[in-house]
């Protein structure tokens, strides 16, 4: 038997592996499979600058501590390397494949040499008018040392010579990033920028013979690190720390694959960088900007368009003119992001409550919002009125941290209090709370959910937001707010389960009474990364008593199959045009009395979220939206949807029809169930397009079906 765990690390490129097959499937629209080649760059580029990042700080200091899965740090790096090496030629095979296709369709991405002289002259006056003054050759000589070279930046290396002299120098050429980097030259042909440049880059050199022009990029170690219990002022430390990260050491360089030797090697000299640091490409060095190119308008090459509807009951409380506070108070609301409206309920909720004379306080947990944030402009709304707003920002929110910082800011500005988090602990919950004035007194509302309170990934992230009204619920979210901003001991919470006080101890019991059951157990987790080795361990140890365990994880999964053959352990990935976000726990004999429980939150099975985090699960009690979340299960679980599921070689293997299409799409099921449901000849539709009313380009369900759809949802939001 192998061992009983995945490196971390490598198991992350596997998932991004999957993402790049994503691109490799030919029944997925052109647009849309280039948008999964840019989305496999984006993550590499992240997966650099943090993990790598911090490989190599702890093999320069030496550290031989070996992961759980027994490597060490040297021994990963050389891991990742030859995966990373294979994963870069694959993508190479891919885009060009994409590419190609693009071409039979009348859209090029060309080079000079793919120029008419018409289309030349017309790049010609571009570069002269709209580029070259945006230019700075940077020489190499004994009076200009070799510049600085800022992270993921796309740069033409030169090779110059004086005639005269016949001295030779490397100049470096930043290629801007205020401009598009694909030239559109108006007829569906698109020119890379750093081509526009190296094909003319001899009006940056005049008098001067250029022999060489080739492009590379630089990825430096961006990871945060500060002392939260040193640091007096955390805002100003993380200030500071971001103006720190400009000037991370390198950890990878890029380049086109024709690139001078003699110039790679002094760029590696310069960034004291190994060979082995070092990724070349057949095509297109940062495919990440290739989202440029996704937005080209045609319907044929993209997936259909999507608008998200309004929960049922949200919709009917509209009409009837009904606050949202109205709904919760009737009843618990739950809604699917993004098949239902964030719009329309979250951002909603946020946006009655600012408005709301009777409303008392609003909290709230930011930890990734937007730069144009309609919630955080809701809270300062509330706060300058007088409302008593208190906003815990995460700082250290990894790439989001200039973002919340100019939130802070802000919210500052319009009296809200703002909090900064624990010493040591990151927020990562996401709450709610609003205090109202009421007939009876004071009540609570909140809302728990499983992603960020970000306007703009609510769009394509898949998640779950809860609205209660319930007292002990609501209470506890009070608490939760009172510990993380005042002084006090860790509350004793009735409802909720949250970290790092007791969810890893409450869900190694859950998994344990399970396990108790033999192959009556049954465990359910929709996650996006299992990495904890304690999880892990007590997962192996179910499975082997012949629990039945089903694991949806989108990303990383260290839990090995092997040794579990006739085990009764499924573990699937499923990917789509939806980033599959939400968690969702399931322990069939969990509750007091034996029956299931269902969990709902902002925790995934890691040990940052375990021990590391401030993260709440809150548990799902009513029957109609237990249901909802087994039919959701139900759906992933389908042997009709394209999926990858993991084999007890721990490789990941393309499962499911040949044809990844609407009707093969776990997430198409779920707008299907969303939308249409005409499930028999004169069953209404859910959407009333001739009703359609102006309400932001969101579509809102005909109050007359409403029943209609109760009876056929087993749930009535």
């Amino acid at each position: 038997m192998g061992s009983p765990y995945v490196n971390r690390e490598l198991s992350w490129l596997e998932f991004n592996a999957r993402v790049l097959d994503l691109a490799s499937e030919t029944s997925v629209p052109l647009l849309e499979r280039l948008k999964f080649v840019a989305i496999f760059g984006s993550n590499l580029d992240e997966f650099f600058q943090v993990r790598v990042g911090a490989l190599h700080d702890r093999q320069e200091a030496g550290v031989t501590t070996r992961s759980f899965d027994g490597l060490t740090a040297t021994e990963q790096l050389d891991r990742i390397r030859a995966r990373t090496v294979r994963l870069c030629a694959e993508r190479d095979l891919v885009l060009g494949e994409v590419l190609a296709g693009l071409a039979e369709r009348g859209i090029r991405i060309v080079g000079d040499a793919g120029l008419n002289p018409a289309q030349r002259a017309a790049l010609d006056t571009y570069f002269e008018s709209r580029v070259l003054p945006m230019l700075t050759p940077l020489a190499v000589d004994p009076a200009h040392p070799f510049p600085y070279i800022s992270n993921l930046a796309l740069s033409v290396g030169v090779m110059v010579t004086d005639p005269a002299t016949g001295e030779e120098r490397f100049a470096r050429v930043k290629v801007p990033t205020t401009i598009n980097r694909f030239v559109d030259l108006g007829d569906r042909t698109f020119v890379p920028l750093e081509d526009v440049i190296t094909g003319r880059i001899a009006r940056l050199f005049p008098g001067m013979d250029v022999s060489a022009a080739h492009v590379f990029r630089v990825t430096r170690n961006t990871d945060l690190s500060i002392d939260a219990e040193e640091a007096e002022d955390l805002l100003a430390a993380v200030e500071l720390e971001l103006r720190r990260r400009r000037f991370g050491n390198a950890v990878r360089v890029e380049a086109e694959k024709s690139i001078d030797p003699r110039m790679l090697a002094l760029i590696i000299e310069e960034l004291e960088l190994d060979p082995i640091d070092v990724y070349l490409h057949d095509r297109i060095v940062d495919s990440a900007d290739l989202w440029e190119l996704h937005r080209i308008n045609d319907p044929s090459l993209h997936d259909g368009t999507w608008t998200s509807v309004t929960a049922g009951r949200l919709a009917a409380a509209e009409d009837r003119g009904e606050s949202f506070f109205s709904v919760m108070r009737h009843r618990d609301l739950m809604v699917h992001h993004p098949y239902e409206s964030f719009s329309t309920s979250t951002e909603e909720f946020i946006r009655q409550a600012a408005a709301d004379p009777t409303v008392r306080a609003i909290k709230a947990t930011l930890y990734r919002t937007s730069a144009n944030s309609p919630i955080a402009r809701s809270l300062i709304e509330a706060a300058e009125r007088g409302v008593q707003v208190v906003a815990l920002v995460e700082l250290t929110a990894r790439f989001d941290e200039q973002t919340n910082v100019a939130w802070a800011r802000e919210l500052e500005r319009a009296g809200a209090h703002v909090v900064y988090g624990m010493v040591g602990l990151k927020t990562h919950a996401k709450c709610l709370l609003v205090v109202r004035e009421e007939e009876n007194g004071l009540r609570r509302y909140a809302h728990i959910g499983t992603g960020n309170y970000n306007s703009t990934t609510a769009r394509t992230y898949e998640d779950i937001g809860y609205f209660t009204a319930d007292p002990e619920t609501t209470e506890d979210v009070a608490n939760l707010f009172n510990f993380l901003t005042g002084f006090s001991r860790t509350p004793e919470f009735r409802r909720l389960v949250t970290a790092p006080t007791d969810l890893r101890s409450r869900f190694t019991e859950l998994i344990a009474g399970e396990a108790a059951l033999g192959e009556q157990g049954r465990i359910s987790m929709k996650i996006n990364s299992l990495v904890d080795e304690g999880i892990i361990r007590a997962l192996r140890d179910a499975a082997m008593a012949g629990t039945h365990i089903d694991l949806l994880v989108r990303g990383m999964c260290s839990m090995s199959l092997s040794g579990l053959e006739g085990r009764n352990v499924r573990v699937r990935s499923v990917l789509g045009r939806f980033l599959e976000h939400s968690r969702i726990y399931r322990f069939a004999h969990g509750d007091r009395d034996g029956g299931p429980l269902y969990f709902i939150g902002s925790a995934d099975m890691m040990t940052r979220n375990l021990d590391l985090r401030v993260e709440v699960l809150v548990p799902i009690n009513h029957p109609k939206h237990r249901s909802w979340l087994d039919k959701v299960l139900e759906i992933f679980w389908r042997d009709d949807v394209v999926r990858f599921d993991l084999g007890h070689d721990d490789a990941w293997h393309r499962a499911g029809p040949d044809e990844f299409t609407f009707v093969h799409d776990a997430q198409g099921q779920l707008m299907r169930w969303a939308t249409d449901l005409q499930l028999s000849q004169g069953t209404p539709s859910q959407y009333d397009l001739a009703e359609n009313v102006d309400t932001g380009g969101i579509r809102r369900p005909n109050p007359g079906v409403i029943e209609w759809l109760r009876d056929h949802l087993g749930r009535d939001d």
